[in-house]
């Protein structure tokens, strides 16, 4: 082999190897924007690759600084070189042997903005700063509103579940959840539904009476630093149908019928004595009768004698 074919050669063998170490080789994905809540924590997810063969976590060195400055770290295994602001307050949560480079920020700060970036560090290899794939926090005073799912109207005596929930970016701390029922026991979990986000949810489970209708029940969620936020729902319950709600209103029908039918019988019955009397002549017109003869009777002497003085007066003048 010539000269200039073996220079070529070890040329295109140097081309191969370099090229495992390229920027298309070392790739990071990390959630773009996250909001977290002032005081509390928030984690970063983030997962990254590099070139070659895996390695244990001990030949990785991560580091987490500003995109603008990369000196500017927020992050590093020597916390000398960590910015004051963030001394004591960010932690490495993945495993840089499985290619996991997740960050806690805790005690979330108003300034916390970022965008921060993650850069490996691999001696016998190389270091790399992945700028290209960076996270910005958003800052909030305020929690979300819960979100409390239930029931437009609940049943005297049937066992009854509500479920209030809410989303946060502090898996290490989750919110604890309470309800105005402390007396009841709820359920709770804490999910992951991705993009640096995850969910607490609490479900309660009671059987409301009927002394429950028109009270709040009230869910109460507390987030890490010391934040909360509160919602209320009122309750109306039903009463519960029995025999005796069927029985009492039958019964108040039953008793008004018979009541009226018993009146009617016996205003019937006078009615029908009346025109009796009516038609056998012992009725009012009878009496009346009765009256007038009697009269009659009381006025017939007086006139017995007044026809008598009149005949003597009459024989008088004819003599």
């Amino acid at each position: 082999m010539s000269a200039r074919k073996r220079l070529l050669f070890r040329w295109l063998c140097l081309q191969v190897i370099f090229s495992t170490v390229f920027s298309k080789d070392w790739e990071a994905e990390v959630e773009p924007k996250i909001k977290a809540l002032v005081k509390s924590c928030v984690v970063v997810p983030c997962t990254f690759n590099y070139p070659g063969t895996q390695l244990p976590d001990s030949r990785i060195r991560a580091i987490w600084h500003t995109q603008k400055k990369g000196d500017d770290i927020i992050y590093h295994e020597d916390r000398t070189k960590v910015l004051d602001s963030f001394k004591g307050r960010t932690t490495l949560l993945g495993r840089l042997g499985q290619k996991n480079c997740t960050l806690e920020i805790d005690g979330v700060r108003d300034h916390d903005n970022g965008p921060f970036c993650f850069r490996a560090e691999i001696p016998t290899l190389d270091k790399y700063s992945f700028t290209e794939s960076c996270v910005t926090i958003f800052p909030t005073e305020d929690p979300d509103k819960p979100n409390l799912e239930k029931k437009e109207f609940l049943e005297e005596g049937v066992s009854t579940s509500f479920k209030c929930s809410t989303r946060h970016t502090c898996p290490s701390h989750p919110p604890t959840i309470t309800w105005s029922f402390s007396n009841n026991e709820a359920i709770v979990n804490n999910r992951d539904i991705g993009h640096g986000i995850w969910e607490v949810e609490s479900f309660l489970t009671f059987t409301p009476s009927e002394k429950d209708t028109h009270t709040e029940l009230t869910c109460t969620i507390n987030f890490y630093g010391g934040k909360h936020s509160t919602i209320q729902t009122p309750l109306y319950v039903k009463r519960k149908e029995n025999i005796f709600h069927i029985i009492i209103p039958v019964a108040v029908v039953l008793g008004t019928a018979l009541l009226f039918g018993v009146m009617c019988f016996f205003m019937s019955r006078k009615y029908k004595q009346q025109i009796q009397e009516l038609q056998s002549g012992n009725g009012i017109w009878s009496r009346m009768s009765r009256m007038s003869q009697r009269n009659r009777q009381r006025n017939q002497p007086d006139l017995n004698m007044a026809k008598s003085n009149h005949c003597v007066s009459t024989m008088a003048g004819i003599s």
